[in-house]
């Protein structure tokens, strides 16, 4: 019996002619040969139960039991479900991606083989339902990055470059290929040619192998059935395997999956042949299909019970429907079917071909630095707005503590002024973490697909941010220094600097530990803001070091960065000028000295002897301290770099 659902539209039927007329077929097979000579033949899966801890009842919960399927090269595979059936759990278990699991068994192999993980993420690659692309880049330069960082860098420029412009051509973004992806800020691709560029950044890399979760969500009919569509012609004309996760697709994008896996509370409840699903549901489950209507919706609409009244009977059916699938003829012959690939695979070597070599690590590092040198000077969030930030803080400073004189009476202003710049440079370096979350997310993802490690991703993000912090306390300080009147000497005005550089990568580095553990904005503005408050209670402006709290003077004085910069910027300004005091009458003792040396007779005051000893710094500790902070500031960006490495999600 044939019905609509299971032939083309008009709709599609055009749109194939169209884009038959739109792509070069030479250019495409130039830009998919990287794609050829792949030994992927099967791909399979056997009883794949995923069990989790509830958190109310702390019970155990499988939410996949026993799953199993196979995928030849060449097809494209839908995993189908409602809302909450285990598609997306699977999805991650059959790409080795982490999952929050309790528990992970059965068995996924290649040819009826078991991969090692690296050999698994070299075939392989995976397209996130929101796909973490950089925003201040262009269509253009996201495909030429990816190209960069994945096996396809060792090649010439000139074979990138054909690449890159076939799959522009045929993914319909050639128009759209020196557009911005788009930030916050500035408007740039819509939400479907973002999409297929996510998809077009994954192909470049040469895989074999391609899960997508959620490749249709959010698109309109047509963007869905584009995707879907060149997904299907590059996987039939180069052996590609593709695996998606879809949520109620239209019948045309429906239609262009070969074979479909259908979930339900974390059981399967049919695989097999799209063009099969009318044939086993009525010859096999006694369910008549309606005609003229999308398959897809009628399946999702059989097996969701969300919505159902009594939900006890719904169960019941549900248990009869998935009872129902496991004694059918089809799912008998899946099993035969992976048990004969199970066997002709025992002890074989799978033999994966690296028909291209991998970047090195410096080539890598390099282009990571490229494209965040890039995204630096187009991003305004990036650096632009913090440049504004400092420029603003830097003129209310100076015109609030405006020309202070050198007089004893102003020592407390300028302590103050030295404290409230410092610290307030430190606190406000948490403008950096919107960017800074932005290129971990795209790390997680490049990462997964084994395009690089943390130690290039650590490096490159490092080695960018140095130059524009410099230029930020540089150009704070030629606002502040002046205007304030601090100590009125060209080299003092370059130590000062010196202490706000190194403030500013101090107070950056802890943003990246804290976004680096928990890579959440609001969580990291609470941690880092936390911190600062605290680095500002104990750095010795609040409560004189001598009198501080042993607790604290001990546990967090001595390795607060900002103390050290309080320290620097205080021994900067007072350890060679001398204040003058208040006179009292004629005479040239007649004064009162605020703050006491051995200039008290001479109506002055030693800035060293009567402040610095007040605090107990000493001027000869200029470069201890300076080693210090370089080794807090490195310090911060270890520790970062173990966290990457530890954790894997």
């Amino acid at each position: 019996m044939e019905t609509s659902a299971t032939t083309d539209t008009d709709y599609e039927r055009g749109y194939r002619k169209e884009d038959a007329r739109s792509v070069d077929v030479e250019e495409l097979a130039e830009a998919e040969a990287h794609l050829r000579n792949t030994t992927i033949q099967n791909f399979t899966w056997r009883n794949v139960s995923v069990a989790v801890r509830d958190r109310v009842s702390k019970e155990t919960k499988l939410i996949l039991e026993n799953v199993e399927g196979q995928a030849s090269a060449g097809e494209l595979v839908a995993l189908m479900g409602p809302s909450g059936s285990g598609k997306t759990t699977l999805l991650n278990v059959l790409a080795r991606r982490p999952t929050n699991a309790e528990n992970v068994e059965g068995s996924v192999l290649i040819n009826g083989s078991k991969v090692s993980s690296q050999n698994f993420r070299d075939v392989t690659a995976y397209v996130e339902q929101e796909d973490s692309i950089i925003g201040s880049l262009t269509v253009r330069e996201t495909l030429h990055f990816a190209s960069r960082l994945s096996s396809s860098g060792s090649l010439p420029a000139k074979e990138r470059i054909v690449r890159i412009n076939g799959l522009l051509k045929a993914f319909g973004l050639t128009s759209q290929s020196e557009t911005l992806i788009g930030t916050p800020i500035r408007k740039g691709i819509s939400g479907g040619q973002k999409r297929r560029v996510g998809v077009a950044s994954q192909l470049i890399t040469s895989p074999k192998i391609m899960f997508l979760d959620e490749p249709t969500s959010g698109l309109d009919s047509r963007a869905s059935f584009e995707v879907v569509n060149y997904l299907r012609g590059v996987a039939k004309r180069n052996k590609l395997l593709v695996i998606a996760s879809i949520h109620q697709p239209s019948t045309s994008s429906f239609n262009l999956f070969d074979q479909v896996l259908l979930l339900s509370a974390g059981k399967s409840h049919y695989f097999g042949p799209v063009s099969g699903i009318t044939d086993h549901y009525e010859r096999e489950m006694g369910i008549d299909m309606p005609l003229h209507s999308n398959p897809a919706e009628f399946l999702l609409d059989l097996v969701n019970i969300d919505f159902d009244l009594e939900q006890d009977s719904a169960t019941q059916r549900l248990t009869e429907l998935q009872g129902k699938w496991s004694s059918s003829s089809r799912c008998k012959n899946l099993s035969s079917v992976i048990s004969q690939i199970e066997q002709r695979g025992q002890g074989r070597d799978l033999g994966i071909e690296h028909h291209e070599k991998r970047p090195s690590m410096p080539s890598r590092t390099l282009a990571l630095l490229h494209r965040a040198f890039i995204k630096s000077y187009r991003d305004v969030i990036a650096y632009g707005i913090r440049l504004a930030m400092y420029m603003g803080l830097a003129i209310m400073m100076g015109t609030v503590w405006l020309r202070l004189d050198a007089h004893d009476s102003n020592i407390v202003a300028f302590t103050n002024a030295i404290f409230f710049g410092g610290a307030f440079m430190s606190f406000m370096a948490i403008a950096y973490s919107p960017s800074f979350l932005e290129d971990h997310a795209t790390f997680r993802k490049e990462r997964h697909n084994g395009m690089y490690g943390p130690l290039e991703f650590m490096i490159s993000n490092f080695l960018i941010g140095v130059p524009y912090l410099f230029l930020i306390a540089l150009i704070f300080s030629a606002i502040a220094y002046w205007l304030i009147n601090l100590q009125p000497a060209v080299e003092n005005f370059f130590v000062c600097i010196l202490w706000l550089f190194l403030d500013l990568l101090a107070a950056e580095g802890l943003v990246v530990l804290v976004a680096s553990i928990i890579p959440s904005f609001v969580v990291t503005l609470a941690i880092v803001a936390f911190c600062n408050g605290l680095w500002m209670s104990v750095m010795g402006f609040m409560v004189y070091p001598d009198d501080l709290n042993v607790f604290y003077k001990y546990v967090f004085h001595y390795w607060d960065y900002q103390k050290y910069v309080f320290e620097g910027l205080m021994v900067n300004e007072f350890a060679d000028r001398i204040y003058d005091c208040a006179k009292t009458g004629p005479g040239e003792g007649d004064c009162h000295c605020q703050w006491q040396s051995d200039l008290a007779g001479q109506c002055q005051v030693d800035g060293r002897q009567g402040v610095l000893e007040t605090y107990s710094f000493n001027p000869d500790n200029f470069g201890r301290n300076v080693g210090i902070m370089l080794a807090i500031v490195v310090g911060y960006r270890i520790a970062a770099l173990i966290v990457l490495v530890i954790k894997r999600n």
